[in-house]
């Protein structure tokens, strides 16, 4: 039998759509890999448990710890991490002001440091202490600027330790902040107060639980929300974020 115009196009609509899909899967799986291959491991036991990155140009140790969320590397941490370094021209980091909220052992706030940004890392007070270690162990001597730790616990004290007057950050980063935990109003209030005008949010999640989904939404009613990235084979996409309001006031110039 023979086909109709419309069916004939509706066919190879299909087609095109099935081959993008396999094209897409196998763009992920490439991209994935190379990501994956930027982690090492020591060839023996040392005192100290540490993992091994190639990221900007330089040899990173991370310490970790099993026994709390905040001091081991996520893949999420390996995506953001990888968009910085593969984007450096169109995501100038050179001399901004970057802020990394829930930094855990830090690999994003060194790999942004020697990118050359001026970064803040922040975590919860139990996580400071080896978090400094990684961030001073892998930026010393290395960075054009060299990056401070600071203690921020989401949604507490923000005006007192991050005052609106003073704190202006060109970019926000965070990776795998969303997860199943109580805080998540405080989180977002975190990103509100923190996001100036001319902020840019980059935001990497793994999705595991309604709960990211959820918190996705009620983030977009305050940030204009872009998937730059997403990566099905982890579970994990990439977001640039920017708020709202910002036409209010003056456009932005940043570009991701």
């Amino acid at each position: 039998m023979d086909l109709t115009s419309s069916q004939h196009n509706h066919l190879q609509n299909q087609g095109v759509r099935e081959f993008k899909r396999q094209e897409g899967e196998k763009e992920d799986e490439q991209i994935v890999a190379e990501i994956m291959e930027r982690r090492f491991f020591p060839d023996h036991i040392a005192y100290k448990t540490w993992e091994g990155f190639h990221f900007a140009g330089h040899e990173i140790r991370i310490t970790e710890a099993t026994d709390c969320y905040g001091a081991v590397v996520w893949p999420s941490a390996l995506v953001l991490c990888y968009f910085l370094e593969t984007h450096s021209k169109q995501c100038n980091l050179v001399d901004k002001n970057v802020i990394e909220i829930g930094a855990g052992t830090g690999l994003v706030s060194i790999v942004a440091s020697l990118l050359g940004a001026f970064v803040t890392a922040t975590d919860l007070p139990e996580l400071l202490g080896n978090l400094e270690y990684n961030i001073l162990q892998n930026t010393k001597q290395k960075c054009k600027h060299q990056p401070c730790v600071k203690e921020l616990s989401w949604g507490i004290d923000l005006e007192k330790n991050f005052p609106r007057s003073s704190c202006h950050f060109d970019y926000i980063m965070a990776a795998d902040v969303v997860y199943y935990h109580p805080f998540l109003d405080e989180l977002l209030l975190t990103f509100d107060h923190l996001c100036k005008n001319d902020t840019v949010i980059l935001w990497a999640m793994k999705f595991r639980l309604e709960n990211e989904n959820r918190f996705v939404d009620r983030f977009q009613t305050l940030f204009d929300l872009e998937m730059i990235s997403n990566f099905p084979s982890l579970n994990i996409a990439l977001y640039k974020a920017m708020r709202k309001d910002r036409m209010k006031a003056r456009p932005s110039k940043l570009k991701v």
